[in-house]
């Protein structure tokens, strides 16, 4: 078996919207953030401006993973095909073989060549490990190759990057081991599994909690869709901590050797560099 992987890359997507326009959004979902009864009692008293307190802003790289693999197999296998002849047929010569009818029927033994092509690419929030094909959405906006030491930067200007919860190695194992079907084969010719991409998307989401009395609550607000959504999180835990690059580059023949049984290292070709334009 050949498999070829291309090499692991790192995008930050470009924010469409400033700080302060998320705050201003933001800020006009802090009623609906303390939950359903606030906001019934907000119908008959509407609350004053300073009942309410920024207590907490955060600017963040929020994750997901876009792995896409494509598989090519040929083969061959051995078919008896039945074919229907006339009633009064009782045998029928093709080449030097004669075959005899039975039941109206002649059976044909041919050799089949096959050959299977599939493509697969997959979307994985970076904090949930789930599929996520709405993700793909974000495609469609700009986004700048980066490193880990440009990251490491920006959380020095105070930005939060938050690291994937799943390795580059357990994404990748994952996608190729539901890309790889079972086939009805004598004998394999070609066995191809190409990673065409592993990529990790930084998106930029705005988050502010707000105090009210004793209680706290969260609104979010993505920098690229301008969607603003209540009930988020903050995650204060990564503020000001440089990404560890290991967790992305860590993709390799034994990782591949896992997911594909009865293969050997001496099979595995990596190709390393398989050239991808980003989003293709």
């Amino acid at each position: 078996m050949q498999v070829e992987l291309a090499e692991e890359r790192i995008f930050r997507m470009t924010d469409r919207f400033s700080l302060e326009h998320a705050e201003g959004r933001a800020w006009s979902k802090r009623l609906e953030a303390f939950g359903a009864l606030a906001r019934v009692t907000g119908l008959f008293a509407q609350p004053k401006d300073d009942e309410f307190a920024v207590v907490y802003r955060e600017r963040r790289l929020q994750p997901f993973w876009r792995v896409t693999v494509s598989t090519a197999t040929a083969y061959e296998r051995t078919r008896t095909y039945m074919v229907k002849v006339p009633p009064e047929v009782r045998e029928v010569t093709i080449g030097e073989a004669v075959l005899p009818a039975s039941s109206n029927q002649i059976q044909i033994v041919g050799l089949e060549a096959c050959r299977e092509e599939t493509r697969r690419e997959t979307f994985i929030d970076g904090l949930n490990k789930q599929a996520s094909p709405a993700l793909a959405n974000y495609l469609q906006h700009d986004a700048i190759e980066t490193n880990a030491d440009a990251l490491a930067a920006a959380t020095a200007e105070g930005m939060v990057i938050v690291p994937p919860e799943a390795k580059a190695s357990m994404v990748v194992r994952d996608v190729i081991a539901s890309a790889i079907g079972k086939i009805d084969a004598d004998r394999v010719t070609e066995e191809l599994v190409r990673v065409e991409a592993v990529d990790l998307y930084y998106r930029p989401v705005h988050a502010f909690r707000y105090r009210r009395g004793d209680k706290e609550a969260v609104v979010e607000f993505d920098a690229i869709t301008g969607e603003t959504k209540v009930g988020g999180a903050t995650f204060e835990q990564y503020l000001g901590k440089a990404l560890e690059p290991k967790f992305l580059l860590d993709v390799g023949a034994e990782t591949l050797n896992f997911v594909i049984p009865g293969a050997n290292l001496a099979k595995l070709m990596i190709v390393k560099g398989l050239e991808l334009k980003a989003g293709k």
